[in-house]
C-alpha cells in the first residue's frame, strides 16, 4: 500500500551508499523546510529526461526554502555499478544529496512497493507527505502542490 497524503518523512537510513552528504546530513538539510525526494534509475529514460526540471526546481526555488533529495534505485542488475551511478550523477547535474539505494531499504521505507522510477515525494516544512506522482507526467502533477507548499512557507517565515 503506498504512502498515505499526511505520513512522516521515512527515515533515510538503510541506503547503500551517500553520495555528497550522509542519511542524517540530508534529514538536517530538509528539517523545517518543503523537502522533494526523488527517486531515479540509471536505465531509466524517463528519469533522464525529467532530471534537469528537478535541477531547475531545485536551483530555482532554494531561496524560497526547497530542499532536494535524489535517491538512485536500481532496476536492473547493470544499475548496480556505482562508476554508472556517479558518471549519471555528474552528467545530469545531481548536486543535490543522493543515496544508493542497491537493497530497496528506503523503496521500502517510501512504500514504493512497485519500484516506480521516476516516483516524486513532496514533504511540507513539518515533513508531512503532501504529494506524490510517479511516471512520466510525475512532475506536472506536483507542480501545483509544490507551489502550495513554498506559499504556505513563505506564510510561515513571515509571521515569524
Amino acid at each position: 500500500m503506498p504512502m498515505r497524503i499526511g505520513t512522516e518523512m521515512p527515515p533515510l537510513e538503510g541506503a547503500t551508499e551517500w553520495i555528497t552528504g550522509t542519511a542524517v546530513d540530508a534529514l538536517a538539510e530538509a528539517k523545517g523546510y518543503p523537502t522533494l525526494i526523488h527517486f531515479w534509475s540509471v536505465s531509466c529514460g524517463i528519469c533522464k529526461e525529467n532530471l534537469p526540471r528537478i535541477s531547475e526546481w531545485r536551483d530555482q526555488y532554494r531561496e524560497r526554502g526547497l530542499r532536494v533529495i535524489a535517491v538512485h534505485m536500481p532496476r536492473y542488475p547493470a544499475d548496480l555499478d556505482a562508476e554508472a551511478v556517479r558518471a549519471a550523477i555528474r552528467e545530469h547535474n545531481i548536486t543535490e544529496m543522493c543515496a544508493v539505494d542497491n537493497e530497496h531499504h528506503l523503496r521500502d521505507a517510501f512504500k514504493n512497493d512497485q519500484g516506480f522510477v521516476p516516483a516524486y515525494y513532496l514533504f511540507d516544512s513539518a515533513g508531512k507527505l503532501r504529494s506524490f506522482a510517479a511516471g512520466e507526467r510525475g512532475l506536472d502533477l506536483l507542480f501545483s502542490a509544490l507551489n502550495r507548499l513554498l506559499a504556505a512557507a513563505a506564510s510561515q517565515e513571515a509571521s515569524r
